[in-house]
């Protein structure tokens, strides 16, 4: 076995997002940590980063966004 599951190319994972539309990749078969959900994606860890890569265009938390469109 690997020693570390985060590199293991073996690991599943999926993506999950949080209330401010930011995104993490988790251990699939690990218990969703409060405050997050799942995104949709799960699979090798190199799936995953390029499903965040292709859904997650402003890295900026939701609140910021929504106050920084008031603010026009």
């Amino acid at each position: 076995m690997h020693e570390d599951r985060w590199t293991d190319p073996a690991t599943v994972f999926t993506v999950l997002v949080n209330e401010e539309e930011q995104y993490s990749l988790w251990m699939a078969d690990m218990d969703v940590p409060a405050g997050w959900r799942p995104a949709g994606m799960t699979g090798s860890r190199a799936d995953c980063l390029a499903f965040v890569e292709s859904v997650w265009r402003d890295m900026r938390p939701l609140s910021l966004r929504r106050e920084m469109a008031g603010a026009d």
